[in-house]
């Protein structure tokens, strides 16, 4: 199983905001040369976006399933004081540190479910993986899917993983299955869940998932308005990602009926 390795790169250069996004994430340059789609912690719903982002992603990633790189992304605060617009200004002001950046994939085109390509297997675990992280942002309104070389890629997990803005009752989402998994784009192409949720399980297991969280940066998992530590907290996501994988069967079977 290849061992997770998130690069830790520098802002060099703030492009352009891609103001079709709710939360204002902006095309950045690294000091690697490289463009990035980076996801502001000041952006609407802060670091907890990004910790989603990052579990969705990487969990895609262990599935086999098409992500562009993840990066983790410092900027200062040079970027504020050269910036004219005042929402980005204090968009900057408040993100300095460790952001998180999606490699920039140029040219790709957004998933059209009427034209664009989509296999069984490959639609069958989107489906299920969204089933997992409680994913409800990837409607026909929303796709949050590219195509690009002819492959479909994953992009936008911030909305999933919402029990964690509950930090009270998380544990009462434990054996929750996922009924908004009705409005999922990918549904209808979805014939081989049973065959999917198999391979999901051969590919991932508690260790896999204990890796990809002790990768989320300590301070993403620092909040005052609570008093889970970020180990804590790092337990609880392990916890909810096992207890979703114990119960895939249900979820396909719920994705299945849906369908």
């Amino acid at each position: 199983m290849n061992k997770i390795e998130i690069r830790t790169i520098d802002v060099v250069q703030y492009i352009k905001p891609l103001r079709e996004g709710g939360s204002l994430p902006a095309i950045v340059k690294g000091d690697d040369d490289f463009l990035y789609v980076l996801k502001f912690r000041g952006a609407g719903q802060g670091k907890k976006a990004l910790v989603a982002e990052f579990i969705g992603g990487e969990l895609a990633r262990a599935m086999g399933l098409k992500v562009p790189e993840l990066v983790f992304m410092n900027l200062d605060d040079s970027f504020s004081k050269t910036e004219p617009d005042e929402e980005i200004q204090d968009l900057l002001k408040f993100s300095v540190g460790l952001n998180l950046g999606l490699h920039f994939l140029s040219g790709a085109i957004t998933y059209d479910p009427l034209v664009s390509i989509a296999d069984a297997m490959t639609a069958s675990k989107v489906v299920l993986l969204d089933s997992i992280i409680t994913n409800i942002d990837r409607t026909a309104k929303n796709t949050n899917l590219l195509n690009w070389n002819k492959e479909l890629w994953l992009i936008d997990h911030g909305a999933s993983l919402y029990f964690h803005h509950n930090w009270a009752n998380w544990k009462t989402h434990l054996t929750k299955t996922f009924p908004a998994i009705k409005d999922h784009v990918l549904l209808e192409r979805a014939e081989n869940l049973t065959e999917a949720a198999k391979e999901i399980q051969r590919l991932i297991d508690e260790n896999k998932i204990t890796e990809i969280i002790s990768n989320i940066p300590e301070d993403w998992l620092v909040e005052e308005s609570n008093d889970l530590s970020p180990d804590e907290k790092r337990v609880a996501y392990v916890d909810f990602i096992s207890a979703k994988l114990s119960m895939i069967d249900s979820l396909a079977k719920e994705a299945a009926d849906a369908r």
